[in-house]
């Protein structure tokens, strides 16, 4: 059985528990996945579908080896625990279980250029007494000894859309019969982005 999925952030939303606490949840749509190929110690799934016009006749080639009538949109592939599935096999939401701890990885929303206070939370300069440099990083490297900036120095730069894994989410809620993950607290990216959901063991940060 693999040990994770593909989907997409739908958004997010609210579960009641049974003793009536609000708990917040991201909704993923988790699967259906087909595997597209075995590999040694892990599998590789797809999700989605690819159209023809936009497909490659390698892409197409490696997915009919499968059994697959069109490339899937996305592939990732995963480890295994137990027997590994056969290709054309399909992988559904039901592999998580309520209460179980996961992992998603996604790409953060992408910010553009920006200065050291957004990107990294400096505190700026006085924002009185004819100071003008209320958003600016401040000295950035010693005068004689290096006489250079070290390497590493948080500047300004080009922020977010990059990849970034969540850990030790908890799933709160499995939706079998509409393909739907409902994990509690935040995920990265935007609605619709593509994530990967896999399972985690070790504490979680909502304990």
């Amino acid at each position: 059985m693999t040990t994770g999925l593909i989907g997409r952030k739908l958004g997010m939303t609210r579960v009641f528990a049974p003793d009536g606490t609000a708990v917040p949840v991201t909704v993923i749509e988790a699967g259906p996945c087909r595997v597209v190929q075995v590999r040694e110690g892990g599998v590789q799934l797809g999700f989605g579908a690819r159209r023809a016009q936009r497909t490659t006749k390698a892409e197409l080639g490696h997915a009919k080896k499968a059994g697959l009538d069109a490339a899937p949109q996305v592939l990732r592939v995963f480890a295994v625990k137990g027997d590994a599935p056969v290709p054309g096999a399909e992988v559904k939401v039901d592999i998580f279980a309520p209460g179980e701890r996961v992992k998603v990885t996604g790409t953060t929303k992408g910010r553009g250029f920006q200065g050291v206070v957004h990107r990294y939370g400096f505190g700026g300069g006085p924002g009185s007494h004819g100071n003008t440099r209320h958003r600016k990083p401040g000295s950035i490297s010693p005068g004689t000894d290096p006489s250079r900036v070290i390497k590493g120095k948080r500047m300004p730069g080009h922020m977010g859309a990059e990849r970034h894994t969540e850990l030790g989410l908890t799933v709160v809620k499995v939706d079998a019969e509409r393909n739907l993950l409902f994990v509690r607290g935040a995920i990265p990216g935007a609605r619709n982005g593509i994530v990967t959901v896999a399972k985690q063991g070790g504490p979680s940060r909502h304990d």
